[in-house]
């Protein structure tokens, strides 16, 4: 028998025993032909391997090593700006090159000594990947792409590392243009690209950033609580939240 529609903003009341899923604009997914990932927080768990390459870097210029939840909060901007953070306010702009010439260098080699991809992600990628009814927009099979502000060579190596990189139809990083996130630059290209309207695609983040980001390129937004910025997203409400990457699965209409 086929099942009653129902609004999207009524699915945790019928089935609140599967979703941990809360709309804040309510919007029907099953209209979404494209979705954007963040990196960092999103798909992947890369708080070890950025913590131990900006405490590195900090021990190289003489400086004592910060807290890990204190470089996490810094994480979402690039690698100058996690930087410049990290090393605080300096007029020393040579300091600053040397710290960011070592960070990356550093991070190049430690880049995937602990990093993982988020339980339950690589299942709904695949569900999300694979041609159903349940992952197609009116008959279209839904595209993904990933737009971080990492820089993209190391963006690229880990997806593919991971084995994520047959998913995505494109994967951009931090100096693949001429802005960085929250600038639209990179999402229009993205939408420019797949030939997909503003208003079926969803922008996928652990922070503001993301959130900013698809505002700015009018795409629906979706934050995931899970990672480095949860906090933000409640400064910057994106238009649904979930908790994991089943229920990003399950916002989806994957399982």
């Amino acid at each position: 028998m086929r099942q009653p529609f129902l609004r999207p903003d009524t699915w945790h009341l019928v089935y609140p025993e599967f979703f941990m899923i809360r709309f804040l604009r309510p919007f029907d997914p099953h209209r979404i032909r494209l979705l954007v990932f963040d990196l960092d927080g999103t798909l992947i768990d890369s708080r070890l391997d950025l913590i131990h390459s900006v405490n590195a870097m900090l021990q190289h210029i003489g400086r004592p090593a910060l807290d890990g939840d204190v470089i996490a909060s810094y994480v979402g901007d690039g690698a100058p700006a996690l930087v410049r953070r990290a090393v605080g306010d300096t007029d020393d702009e040579a300091l600053f090159l040397g710290a960011l010439e070592y960070f990356l260098g550093y991070y190049r080699i430690h880049k995937l000594d602990h990093t993982t991809v988020y339980e339950g992600m690589a299942e709904t990628l695949a569900s999300l990947a694979t041609p159903s009814l349940a992952n197609s927009s009116n008959g279209v099979r839904r595209q993904m792409a990933v737009l971080s502000n990492k820089p993209v060579n190391p963006s690229r190596d880990i997806v593919r590392a991971l084995g994520l990189e047959d998913f995505f139809v494109r994967i951009y990083g931090g100096n693949s243009f001429t802005t960085k996130k929250p600038d639209p630059l990179g999402a229009l290209t993205i939408l420019q690209e797949t030939g997909i309207a503003a208003d079926e695609a969803l922008i996928i983040g652990d922070s503001s950033i993301d959130v900013l980001t698809g505002r700015n390129a009018r795409l629906w937004t979706c934050g995931v609580t899970y990672g480095f910025a949860p906090h933000s997203l409640e400064e910057v409400p994106p238009d649904v939240l979930v908790e994991s990457p089943r229920d990003l699965g399950e916002l989806l209409w994957a399982g």
